[in-house]
């Protein structure tokens, strides 16, 4: 199985993808700098794209934490940087009439994990034709995402994703099964990796979500080699400045050598050429 999204086709052994993007649309000057410079990012190394971001964080640890701009100014931004990039789009969706209205600017509706196994919504987004990507819940094995598929795909969709972003380990931990990634990828299914969100330390931090950046390359790293389809980080220009998940985003500087490394590991397991320029530093 591949999902196809314009140019891009996702899974059976093809090159990994990237969605990158700040977990939240903080602003619209902040969200189109970013996509900007993420577009002049991956053009550069050569990955294909999609940039992510959330109108709304509606599962945040508080009340008081920032939750976003909210569904009608989110996604005028987000199709504003789709215009002016020509990027694809993928947002989150919480209910179940959000996804028609969001799937008018959204290429991918994303399903969040704890909302993994709501049929409604699952439904809805595979009823609008976008390709939809559903965020495995910390509390799934990785062979239960067959069932969810088999939601979209039985609306007559066949573009669907599932994406990996940590099992919880305890109490505020996550970790990641790295035997979880060939167990999906056996049932035919185009698998992401959620570097960042695996890194949460969830409600660690007395009432917001903590998290372990200083560990994106070596996860990261792991997840291409065990052979993933495609990459989701959250990138931030200055993560500690962040108005969501600040201590697990990727600082902007830090992302084409990454890619870079990651993107040669890739062409060795999947057994194609080195990209030009791509070579790691052991």
């Amino acid at each position: 199985m591949v999902a196809t999204l314009r140019d891009i086709v996702i899974g059976e052994g093809r090159p990994i993808i990237l969605m990158a993007g700040p977990c939240v649309v903080e602003s619209e000057a902040h969200a189109m700098g970013l996509a900007e410079a993420l577009v002049d990012i991956t053009t550069r190394v050569g990955i294909p794209f999609i940039f992510k971001a959330s109108y709304d964080k509606a599962n945040r640890t508080s009340n008081t934490s920032y939750r976003g701009p909210g569904i009608t100014e989110g996604l005028r931004v987000l199709a504003a940087i789709k215009q002016r990039f020509g990027v694809p789009i993928v947002t989150d969706i919480h209910e179940v009439h959000e996804a028609a209205v969001a799937a008018e600017v959204a290429d991918v509706l994303q399903i969040p994990a704890f909302l993994s196994r709501q049929t409604d919504l699952i439904v809805a987004a595979a009823r609008t034709g976008r390709v939809v990507n559903i965020k495995k819940g910390q509390f799934l094995a990785p062979n239960d995402m067959k069932h969810a598929v088999a939601k979209v795909t039985a609306e007559g969709n066949p573009n669907v994703l599932v994406t990996e972003r940590g099992t919880s380990f305890g109490y505020n931990n996550l970790i990641v099964d790295m035997r979880g990634f060939p167990m999906m990828r056996e049932q035919g299914l185009p698998v992401i990796f959620d570097v960042t969100h695996s890194l949460q330390l969830p409600g660690g931090g007395n009432g917001v979500t903590a998290g372990l950046a200083q560990y994106i390359t070596p996860l990261a790293s792991a997840g291409v080699a065990a052979g993933v389809d495609g990459l989701f980080l959250e990138v931030h220009e200055e993560p500690l400045r962040a108005k969501s998940d600040a201590q697990n985003a990727l600082r902007l500087d830090l992302l084409e050598p990454l890619l870079r490394r990651l993107m040669a590991i890739d062409a060795i397991v999947k057994g194609g050429a080195l990209p030009a320029g791509s070579a790691a530093r052991p």
